[in-house]
């Protein structure tokens, strides 16, 4: 194989092997050697037997000191491109230096190219443009025209890159590769050598062997853990350039490379995929701000779409994180007060003498530090809803003044004795049962009555099934797209631990843990461990007898719940007997004081 001696001026002479069909000289970047200030280019096409310099684009090529068009390359011919020297050896002629010899032995160029590969690869990540720049070294090292890779898809061969000796496109991929070679190959699951097709006494009668006119051919599998995933497929067209078990030894040094780079594509499609049914899903079981698509959620649904276009009064119930701001927020978002403001306040996170100032507001010098009129959350929110979050922590000295406000429909301010009016809607909202506080004297009844016009219960997380997992692959896309982060996903372990752990916090604690394991992770995939799920805090299996005990009473609650603790309409929809719900209640009271009844027999 020939080579040529480049000598730049000022600089020592390079040496470049022609192991390729065409070689360019130029001053541009892409050009296999580098010229400086030179108008054009030179093309070096190597046919097997000899090679021809063609200028290009008004290139002026001088040889021997004449001007030419095209000239064939004779041992010791010296091209004068510029300012640049190239000398033509021809190796059958001219002994080469040792260099030399070591750029031309195709193991020694692949070990290169590998290498350039890879620096280009941390430079330029991505899966698709690394497949080409590894098929055009490929297809340069062994000296092929033309070169594919092909991936499995549902256990057909599809073209994933098709390229040619001049670094293009194959267009009609699929037409310029025999399928019976290809097929052969996909079967065995061996490399395959073919040093001349048309006279290989086993695919010389092959059709598209016959018709492609193929003279030699390279096609090797590409394995992953036992799984076939692709092939990598090399064809010569001319009896010079046969491949030899070197090229074949060659070409499968870079099937490793090549059978990660499908892999990866294919994880990277199933992600794209899987982000993509997850957006529509979210769109379909999305509530406005809110997701969920258990029943229990799809019931709150049904009933804010009723209640939302009215000025009733909603008392949202559920656990601490369950997202009770949430639906108070989807209300006025979905009511005809939506252009109003919407004005929440924590009851209990208020000191009990400075609430009612901050509900009511004060009048100017009402107590010390008052030195100006301020109106209270009551007037903010006129023309819009106001949200008392945690009423049940509401002392019972102000009860009574939020009862008259909400009956007459104004308050009257700290330091004054004058009411004003206000036109509001008020949402309510805690986590503790009413129910029990009344009994216990710590809640009025009337004020009760007064907010709980229409219950609406937030069951927790642990019992509202898929929707766990749902929730956390939209915590996890939101906080990858906050934070920057690298992290493309969860593990299957981690989904699982998912849906068995009890959440005590509910949807908040699920935000803030999958945020934390964001900013930590150190994979791309999260896993139980990231999310501090280890075996131990997972909810333990049950005995079946005991399992459908505890789902039992759970259930009978959800109903209670949705009738709004109507015990006969409960036992009517579960179709038992009365006494069976009465029976379920006391048996409640008494585990609440440590006491166990005995089952009855026949409930349920």
């Amino acid at each position: 194989m020939a080579t040529l001696i480049i000598s730049l001026q000022g600089a020592s002479p390079s040496y470049l092997p022609l192991v390729k069909p065409l070689t360019t000289l130029a001053d541009t970047g892409d050009a296999d050697v580098r010229v400086p200030q030179m108008r054009g280019v030179v093309a070096l096409q190597f046919d097997g037997r000899s090679v021809t310099a063609t200028s290009l684009e008004g290139a002026q090529l001088i040889v021997n000191g004449k001007k030419r068009g095209q000239h064939t390359l004779s041992d010791g011919d010296t091209l004068q491109l510029g300012s640049t020297q190239v000398v033509f050896q021809d190796a059958d002629v001219t002994p080469l230096p040792a260099e030399v010899r070591k750029l031309r032995d195709p193991a020694a160029l692949a070990t290169q190219r590998l290498a350039e590969f890879a620096r280009d690869l941390a430079r330029e990540p991505g899966t698709d443009t690394a497949l080409t720049r590894l098929l055009d070294s490929l297809v340069e090292v062994v000296g092929a025209d033309k070169g594919f890779v092909l991936a499995m898809t549902d256990g057909v061969p599809q073209v994933l890159k098709a390229r040619n000796f001049q670094r293009e496109n194959v267009a009609d991929a699929v037409e310029r590769l025999s399928d019976t070679i290809l097929k052969r190959v996909l079967e065995t699951r061996q490399p395959l050598r073919i040093e001349d097709a048309l006279h290989d006494a086993e695919f010389n009668a092959s059709d598209s062997v016959v018709n492609l006119k193929l003279s030699s051919v390279l096609c090797l599998p590409l394995l992953l853990r036992g799984e076939l995933v692709g092939a990598i497929y090399l064809g010569n067209d001319k009896l010079a350039n046969l491949f030899t078990d070197r090229e074949l030894e060659v070409a499968q040094s870079f099937c490793s490379t090549a059978t990660l780079l499908i892999e990866l594509g294919s994880q990277l499609n199933e992600l794209r995929a899987d982000k993509k049914a997850l957006q529509e899903r979210l769109e379909e079981q999305a509530y406005g701000d809110i997701i969920g698509s258990c029943d229990a959620m799809r019931d709150i649904f049904r009933k804010i779409d009723k209640v939302a276009t009215t000025d009733i009064s909603i008392l949202v119930t559920g656990e601490t994180g369950t997202g009770k701001e949430l639906i108070a927020r989807e209300i006025h978002r979905r009511s005809p007060r939506k252009n109003g403001p919407f004005v929440a306040i924590n009851c209990g996170a208020i000191p009990e003498n400075l609430l009612e100032s901050e509900l009511f507001g004060h009048a100017k010098g009402a107590f010390t530090g008052a030195n100006v009129a301020r109106p209270g959350r009551f007037q903010a929110a006129s023309s819009g809803t106001l949200f008392l979050d945690e009423i049940g922590e509401m002392p019972l000295s102000l009860q009574v003044k939020i009862l008259r406000a909400l009956q007459d429909h104004s308050v009257t301010r700290v330091g004054e004795n004058k009411a004003e009016a206000v036109d509001i809607r008020v949402v309510t909202a805690t986590n503790k049962d009413l129910d029990e506080e009344m009994k216990a004297g710590r809640f009025r009844e009337d004020l009760y009555y007064r907010v709980n016009v229409v219950h609406l219960h937030l069951p927790p997380l642990r019992e509202r099934g898929e929707d766990a997992v749902m929730l956390a692959k939209w915590f996890l896309t939101r906080a990858v797209r906050e934070l920057s982060s690298k992290v493309k996903g969860f593990s299957p372990q981690s989904l699982l631990a998912i849906k068995r752990y009890r959440w005590p916090g509910n949807i908040r604690q699920l935000e803030n843990r999958i945020k934390k394991a964001v900013v930590l992770a150190e994979k791309p995939l999260l896993s139980p461990d990231d999310l501090e799920l280890r075996p131990e805090h997972l909810e333990p299996i049950l005995p079946l007898t005991l399992a459908r005990d505890e789902w039992q009473k759970r259930y009978i609650n959800e109903v209670l719940e949705r009738n709004n603790q109507n015990r006969t309409k409960t036992a009517k929809d579960l179709g038992v007997d009365p006494r069976t719900i009465f029976r379920h209640l006391e048996r409640m009271e008494a585990e609440q004081r440590g006491e166990i009844l005995p089952p009855d027999e026949g409930e349920l």
